[in-house]
């Protein structure tokens, strides 16, 4: 057996910022999507008690990283709403 101090046998886990708080996503992608995509819908029925609209961001962010077409779109709300909070400041 080969122990080599350098190996991992896991690769490191992934975390999101939220509000200046890391928060430790799942190792399992599979577990990845199906939060997400249950905070996407959670939140499209934000209307309904203990549900709020707050899921839908939280689930793209988390959707983000696991496809590029999601990380794009976050990407591109990220740079137009910096765009209009700079312009009102100004």
């Amino acid at each position: 057996m080969n122990h080599s101090r350098d190996a991992q046998p896991h690769p490191p886990r992934r975390k999101i910022a939220v509000l200046g708080r890391h928060i430790h996503m799942p190792q399992s992608r599979t577990h990845r999507i199906a939060i997400g995509t249950a905070l996407v819908f959670g939140g499209v029925l934000g209307f309904l008690p203990v549900l709020g609209f707050w899921m839908v961001p939280l689930g793209v962010l988390v959707l983000s990283y696991e496809f590029a077409s999601v990380r794009r779109f976050r990407r591109r709300v990220t740079v137009w709403c910096e765009k209009r909070r700079r312009r009102r400041a100004a």
